[in-house]
């Protein structure tokens, strides 16, 4: 058999024993060193056990995030009565009254963009782990979808963070923040940890992977098929 079937599609640093630095990105041979002769940092081929940790962040997020939108995001009280405000009732609050844009920015940042943020990780990590095997196009698409999702995840917080500096009357109104507020700022600072700690790089492996042993396969069914005998 050719021995150029046995090598990777894409030759990449780490096949050439070299490692970037995730901190400065000094390119560095792993054979010599295994800090960053520039920052010190680490140097690894790949992120140890980077799918692992992303599912746990990932499943640590999920568990949380029925609770952030049952639990209280808000406590509002007026005139000495407290009126509890979890996520869904703001949000239905504001479009019974006619306010549908805030109501879709609600509805946007605090269920849409978690769940299709959690979906992306999952498929990610199925890609990584050879489950699925979709294009190296839809593979990019959905690292930057993920990438900017994490952008908007953190609108609520703010939005709760506004009002409470701004919306204290005394004794006539104000406004705490609730154990919802705690448990949807978890769910985020979660996702945030679980698209830092996934290792990109594992797609790419794994796509080199399938392209190999679809060049061996169609190289071995050429070779031993009865025409070329």
């Amino acid at each position: 058999m050719n021995p150029d079937h046995q090598k990777p599609i894409f030759k990449k640093a780490a096949d050439r024993g070299l490692a970037g630095c995730r901190t400065c990105g000094l390119m560095s041979p792993m054979a010599k060193q295994s800090k960053c002769p520039r920052c010190h940092s680490r140097l690894y081929y790949r992120k140890p056990d980077s799918v692992e940790n992303t599912l746990a962040l990932v499943a640590g997020s999920i568990a949380l995030f029925i609770p952030s939108h049952l639990l209280p995001m808000i406590t509002v009280t007026e005139f000495g009565v407290a009126v509890d405000k979890t996520i869904i009732a703001g949000m239905t609050a504001f479009w019974l009254e006619g306010a549908y844009p805030i109501a879709l920015v609600i509805f946007c940042a605090s269920i849409l963009i978690p769940i299709l943020k959690v979906g992306a990780l999952l498929w990610l990590c199925a890609a990584a782990k050879g489950l699925i095997h979709p294009s190296p196009g839809m593979l990019t698409k959905i690292y930057h979808i993920t990438e900017l999702l994490g952008r908007w995840s953190m609108i609520d917080i703010f939005v709760v963070g506004i009002l409470v500096s701004l919306v204290q009357f005394g004794n006539y109104t104000s406004i705490v923040p609730g154990p919802g507020a705690l448990a949807f700022g978890t769910v985020v600072m979660l996702t945030m940890f679980a698209a830092m700690n996934f290792d990109p790089r594992l797609l790419w492996d794994r796509l080199d992977d399938c392209n190999r042993r679809a060049h061996i396969g169609k190289f071995a069914k050429t070779f031993f098929s009865p025409k070329s005998k």
